[in-house]
C-alpha cells in the first residue's frame, strides 16, 4: 500500500512587526502626499469654501457647492481619524486592568516579603541606574552640540507665533501641578477611592492599589488568598487574550494613525529645528542602541546573554506600537506580553516590572526633557552655569518620574524644568511643533526601557528563558 504524501510545512506569514513597519512607512508616504498635494484649490474644485466647517459637519454658505467628492473625502478622512483613535481607546481600556491584574498577580505570586523587596530593589536600581545614564547622555550632546544655535532668529519668531496660545495653556497646566506640592504629590500616589483610581485611568494610584492589594493577599493564609489570586489570573489571561486579537488589526491602525498626523502637520516645522532633533533623536539612539543592550550583556548568564538582535526582534511589536500611538500606557499589554513571549522573562517579573516602570520609568523622557531645556536656553541665549546643567539634569530626571505615559504629557511638565533655571516657558511654543515626532521616538525607548528592567531583573533572579516563540 503507497505512503500518503507528506504536504510541505504550511509558510510562516509575515511576521506582525513587519506588518506594522510596512504600514508605518506607506502611512507616511500616504500623508505627505496629502499634505503637499491636498490645498485650498483642491477643495474648491469639489466645491468647498470652508474645510474646516465642512470636516466638522457645520453650516456654510462657503460650502454650498460641495458634491459628491466632498462627501466623500470627508467619509475616508473621518473613516480614517475613527480607526486609529477606536484602536488606541480600545489599548487603553485593556491599560488599566492588565495593570492593576498583573501586578496583583505578581505582587501576591511572590509570597515572601523579603523576595518581594529584593525583586522592588533591583527594579528601582534598575530604572535610577539607565534614568541617570540618559540624563548625563543628553546633558553632554546638549552642551557639545548646542542645537539652539542652529535656529534662525525668523524661523523663531514665526513658530512662537503659531504656537503661541497651546505653549501658555501647557505652562498654565504645569503650574497648577506645581503648586501642589512634593508633598501633595505624594499622597496623591495612595487613592482615597481606588474605584475612582481605576474608573479615572490614574495610573499612579492604580499602581499603587494593586501594589498594596498584593501585599495584603501576601498576609493572609493561602488558601484564603487563592481565589482571589485565581481570579485575577483568569482576568489577566482574558485581557492579555483581548491584547493578541488587538493586535490582528495593529497594521491599520498603526496606517491610519501615521497618515493623519502626517498629513495634519507635514514636514515644515521639522526642516526649522532639525538641529535640535537629530540632537534628541541622536541621544535616544545612543540610549536605545548602546546603553541597553550593554546593560542587559552585563547582567544576563553567560548561558544565555541577552543579543541586541534576539532583544529587538522580540520587542519589535511593542516598539512599532509605541512610536505609532506616543502612549506607553496604551503600548503597556503589548510590552508585558513581548516580555513574557517573545524574551522569554518569567509572568511574574514582567507583570511586576512593565506597570511600575509605565509610570516611574521615563529614561527617553528625561533626555527629552534635558536637550529641550539646553536648546531653548541656547535660543534665547542664556548661558547657563555648571550648577545650572545639574540642575537640569536632577529636575529633568525627578519630574520624567511622574509624567503620566500619555502623548504630550512631558511637554507640560517641561514648564517647570525651565522655570527651575529661568529660561523664558514662551519657548515651549517652539518645542511644540515637533512634539509629536520626537514623542513617538521616546515612547519607544520608554517602553524599551520597561523591557530592559524585565531582562536585568529576571537575569539576576532566575537567568533569563528561551522565549516560547
Amino acid at each position: 500500500m503507497p505512503e500518503p504524501a507528506v504536504s510541505p510545512p504550511a509558510r510562516p506569514g509575515l511576521a506582525l512587526h513587519w506588518k506594522v513597519i510596512i504600514a508605518l512607512v506607506l502611512g507616511v508616504i500616504v500623508g505627505a502626499s496629502i499634505f503637499e498635494f491636498w490645498s485650498a484649490s483642491t477643495w474648491s474644485a469639489i466645491g468647498v469654501g470652508d474645510a474646516a466647517a465642512f470636516r466638522d459637519f457645520k453650516p456654510s454658505d462657503a460650502n454650498a457647492g460641495a458634491g459628491i467628492a466632498a462627501g466623500v473625502a470627508r467619509f475616508v478622512g473621518g473613516l480614517n481619524e475613527f480607526v486609529g483613535r477606536m484602536f488606541l481607546q480600545t489599548l487603553r481600556f485593556i491599560a488599566v486592568p492588565i495593570v492593576l491584574f498583573s501586578l496583583i498577580i505578581a505582587v501576591a505570586g511572590v509570597g515572601d516579603l523579603r523576595k518581594l523587596g529584593r525583586i522592588g530593589t533591583k527594579t528601582l536600581l534598575c530604572f535610577g541606574f539607565t534614568l541617570i545614564v540618559a540624563v548625563a547622555i543628553a546633558v553632554l550632546l546638549g552642551k557639545f552640540v548646542a542645537p539652539g544655535t542652529f535656529v534662525t532668529p525668523e524661523a523663531r519668531a514665526q513658530i512662537l507665533a503659531q504656537y503661541a496660545g497651546e505653549a501658555a495653556q501647557r505652562v498654565q497646566t504645569a503650574h497648577q501641578l506645581k503648586d501642589q506640592g512634593v508633598w501633595a504629590y505624594l499622597l496623591g500616589i495612595i487613592p482615597t477611592n481606588p474605584f475612582n483610581a481605576i474608573a479615572n485611568a490614574q495610573m499612579m494610584q492604580v499602581v499603587a492599589s494593586a501594589f498594596l492589594i498584593g501585599i495584603g493577599l501576601t498576609l493572609i493564609p493561602r488558601e484564603r488568598a487563592a481565589p482571589v489570586v485565581g481570579f485575577c489570573e483568569g482576568m489577566a489571561e482574558a485581557v492579555m487574550a483581548l491584547v493578541r486579537l488587538i493586535m490582528f488589526f495593529a497594521p491599520i491602525a498603526v496606517f491610519c494613525l501615521i497618515a493623519q498626523f502626517v498629513a495634519t502637520v507635514g514636514m515644515g516645522a521639522l526642516k526649522s529645528v532639525l538641529a535640535y532633533c537629530l540632537c534628541v533623536v541622536g541621544g535616544l539612539a545612543i540610549v536605545l542602541f548602546i546603553e541597553y543592550p550593554a546593560l542587559m550583556y552585563v547582567c544576563t548568564p553567560r548561558a544565555n546573554k541577552m543579543t541586541p538582535g534576539r532583544f529587538f526582534r522580540g520587542m519589535a511589536p511593542a516598539a512599532t506600537l509605541a512610536f505609532s500611538s506616543s502612549s506607553s500606557s496604551a503600548t503597556l499589554p503589548v510590552t508585558i506580553q513581548c516580555a513574557r513571549d517573545r524574551l522569554g522573562v518569567p509572568a511574574d517579573i514582567a507583570n511586576f516590572v512593565c506597570p511600575i516602570g509605565t509610570t516611574l520609568n521615563m529614561d527617553g523622557t528625561a533626555l527629552y526633557q534635558v536637550i529641550s531645556v539646553l536648546f531653548l536656553a541656547q535660543l534665547y541665549g542664556i548661558e547657563l552655569t555648571l550648577a545650572q546643567h545639574i540642575t537640569v539634569g536632577i529636575m529633568s530626571a525627578v519630574v520624567a518620574v511622574g509624567t503620566p505615559g500619555l502623548p504630550g504629557a512631558s511637554v507640560i511638565m517641561m514648564a517647570i524644568v525651565l522655570e527651575s533655571v529661568g529660561v523664558p516657558t514662551e519657548g515651549i511654543a517652539i518645542i511644540l511643533a515637533v512634539d509629536r515626532v520626537l514623542d513617538m521616538s521616546r515612547t519607544i525607548v520608554n517602553v524599551s526601557g520597561d523591557a530592559v528592567a524585565c531582562v536585568v531583573v529576571a537575569g539576576s533572579e532566575m537567568g533569563v528563558a528561551t522565549p516560547a516563540r
